[in-house]
């Protein structure tokens, strides 16, 4: 199967998770707006839990084939992703990053940092420290959450916007199935007429430069990115993927350890893109974030 088909499968595919239980242990905030751009309200829903509050708390990056709809909500809603987090005490903001119909990944990049701000600006009315934060994210969602912590921001003091102040700057990352490398796909060079296009330029990449199209693709390839100091990593990634190759979580995780970071990748035996009883997966990750936060 080549790019250009992978590419459009990830657009037109949904993602179908095992269904949660009614009781859950948190209290909901429905669409708060977190930020705006373009004229447009950026918004998450923000999880607290019910009981045994521990302290933490989880950014969850709700985008999938770069789509952040209700529907994408929903299935990070059947991934119990919500429930058990919170279940552990974690406070959760599922922040939609926006969707690549009107925004670049640039632009999605941007909106996540500013989620992340915004979380921390909550910190002290919900309960939670927010220098113990984690990341986590599913497909273009792992792949915003990666991008977000190697493009990782300081506060300005001097900001006259006071969520600028903070730094967007996590403890640890922890993503299902991220894109990483878009100068590579399994093997080729990603057919930039596509979704590809269209995630690095507003309408497409028609009439650009070769050279502009590779300095975007490379700034937006979590891969080619890595700093010197990163937070700790999780990728878990199934060997039967069929949209994403497993190779781009590989390159990420032995990139990061070569570069003197920390990071593991657990690998799904028979895992598509997603796979039926992913909650055990999240319930793995929730158990990784306990120890790193």
């Amino acid at each position: 199967m080549n790019i250009h088909t992978l590419l459009i499968l990830a657009v037109t595919s949904g993602v179908c998770f095992s269904a949660i239980a009614a009781d859950e242990p948190f209290e909901r905030q429905r669409s708060v707006v977190y930020a705006e751009s373009h004229g447009a309200g950026l918004l998450v829903d923000i999880f607290t839990p019910k009981a045994n509050a521990n302290g933490l708390a989880i950014i969850d990056v709700v985008s999938g084939s770069w789509h952040s709809d209700a529907g994408k909500l929903r299935d990070h809603e059947r991934a119990q992703m919500f429930h058990i987090y919170c279940s552990r005490g974690f406070t959760v903001f599922g922040i939609r990053p926006g969707s690549v119909t009107k925004f670049t990944g640039t632009e999605m990049l941007a909106h996540v940092k500013k989620g992340i701000r915004y979380a921390k600006s909550r910190a002290d009315d919900l309960g939670f420290d927010p220098d113990r934060m984690g990341i986590v994210g599913a497909s273009a969602g792992g792949h915003l959450a990666l991008l977000s912590t190697v493009h990782a921001e300081d506060g300005d003091p001097a900001a006259k916007d006071a969520l600028k102040k903070l730094d967007t700057r996590v403890k640890a990352a922890a993503v299902f199935f991220p894109p990483t490398d878009f100068l590579e796909w399994d093997g080729q060079s990603p057919d930039i007429a596509g979704t590809i296009g269209h995630l690095l330029f507003s309408g497409g990449a028609n009439g650009q430069s070769e050279d502009a199209v590779h300095a975007l693709a490379k700034s937006l390839s979590p891969l080619h990115n890595i700093p010197k100091a990163t937070p700790p990593y999780l990728l878990i990634h199934g060997d039967a993927d069929p949209l994403v190759p497993l190779n781009q979580s590989q390159k990420f995780v032995d990139a990061v350890n070569n570069n003197g970071g920390a990071a593991e990748l657990i690998i799904k035996e028979g895992g598509g893109h997603p796979w039926f009883t992913i909650n055990e997966e999240v319930a793995i990750m929730a158990d990784w974030f306990e120890k790193q936060l």
